[in-house]
Order: structure tokens, then C-alpha cells, then sequence
């Protein structure tokens, strides 16, 4: 199979699997979820769905956030882990948006990169699902799977996440990141995986991984 005919079959099979696909952080509205984003790092979606709560209670717009202090915010959120760079992030770019771009989450890529707090993969996820423009989100489970998958050979995130645009569609971007993401929770774990039984490395995986 070519890199293209691989890429089909990867996309049919995770449409045939996840035909309808959602965001796993609970938020209402680009702010909410800008702030779910940021604290998902290194931490599971389900532990930040049940800390965001307990912070939106206190503090769900810009508004209320930089009316607390760090270390209000710290405590809320330690939970989820590496809550004192959190912290700083949610409380800077909460005034960041404050100060800068009139109170709501900017639709542009390069305003949120520049906020504290938010790198590259949390700015594509506030863009394609807050605003709707197409973006492919690359995580470390994302870039695993596409090197799994020959998909990319790419040693970073950055330029898996270039490989992936060139194979997909861009109308695709959205969902496949989910689908993915989904995939790799449900069959294609880092640990304990078996190619052999896994839906896609069964037919486009790595040779290596049958060693």
C-alpha cells in the first residue's frame, strides 16, 4: 500500500468506528475551554472535567479569573498536576485576553500562542473547536500512532502534524484528531498493545511492531 492508500484506510476505518465524534472536555464557551485545554496537559481528561467545576464555580470568565489570585487559582487545580505553571498560565492569559483583545478568546493562531501557558497543540485545539478553522492538533498519542501507522517518520509533533495535513483533507482535520485520540485509548494503547488484534496496525502497522 502507498502513504496515500494507508491514510484512506486509516480515515475509513476510524469513520467506520467513531462516525460521530466530540470534544472529551466539558466547557461552554472558547474561554471555558481554552482553560480545560491547558490544564488536560500531562493529565487525563476525565480528572480535568472534574477540577474545571470546581474553578468555573469561582471564576468561568476572563473577568472573575484575574480577580483571583495564583495561588487561589493553584489550589483548585493541583489535582490535575504542574499546578504552579498552570496557574501562572490560566491567571496570565486570562489578563492577556483581558488587556489585549477586549475580553474574548482571540480566533487567531499566532494572539493564542503568544499567551502564557499556551503552546501550539492547545491553540490548534481552541481553533478548530471553538472557532471552526481547520487545524490537526498533534499530542504525544497522536504522533505515536502516526509513526505506528507509517504515516509519519517525523521526530517531532511539529513535523508529524505537517505529514498528517499533507494526507488528509482538511475538511478531515477535526474529526480524525478525536477519532484518533479515541482509537488510541480504546486499541492502540502505548503499553500492552498487540498489533496483531489492533483494527489498523493489523493491516498498515510497522514491521517492528511484530518482532
Amino acid at each position: 500500500m502507498t502513504k496515500q492508500e494507508k491514510a484512506a484506510f486509516v480515515a475509513a476505518k476510524l469513520a467506520e468506528l467513531y462516525p460521530t465524534t466530540s470534544i472529551p472536555l466539558d466547557h461552554v464557551d472558547p474561554y471555558t475551554l481554552l482553560v480545560a485545554v491547558v490544564l488536560s496537559a500531562q493529565c487525563t481528561d476525565k480528572k480535568v472535567n472534574e477540577i474545571t467545576p470546581l474553578l468555573f464555580a469561582r471564576a468561568s470568565t476572563p473577568q472573575d479569573m484575574v480577580k483571583l489570585s495564583v495561588e487561589e487559582i493553584r489550589e483548585i487545580i493541583r489535582p490535575c498536576g504542574l499546578s504552579p505553571m498552570k496557574s501562572k498560565g490560566i491567571h496570565g492569559l486570562s489578563r492577556m485576553i483581558l488587556e489585549e483583545h477586549g475580553g474574548k478568546v482571540p480566533a487567531d493562531m499566532a494572539a493564542l500562542e503568544a499567551m502564557p501557558g499556551v503552546g501550539h497543540k492547545t491553540a490548534s485545539v481552541v481553533m478548530v473547536q471553538a472557532f471552526g478553522v481547520p487545524a490537526f492538533p498533534v499530542d504525544t498519542h497522536i504522533h505515536r500512532l502516526a509513526w505506528r501507522w507509517t504515516l509519519s517518520t517525523g521526530k517531532s509533533v511539529e513535523r508529524t502534524e505537517e505529514d498528517l495535513k499533507k494526507l488528509f483533507p482538511r475538511e478531515k482535520w477535526a474529526d480524525l484528531h478525536l477519532q484518533i485520540i479515541y482509537f488510541g485509548r480504546e486499541h492502540c494503547p502505548a503499553k500492552g498493545h498487540d498489533p496483531k488484534a489492533c483494527p489498523i496496525c493489523s493491516v498498515v502497522g510497522r514491521r517492528e511492531l511484530f518482532r
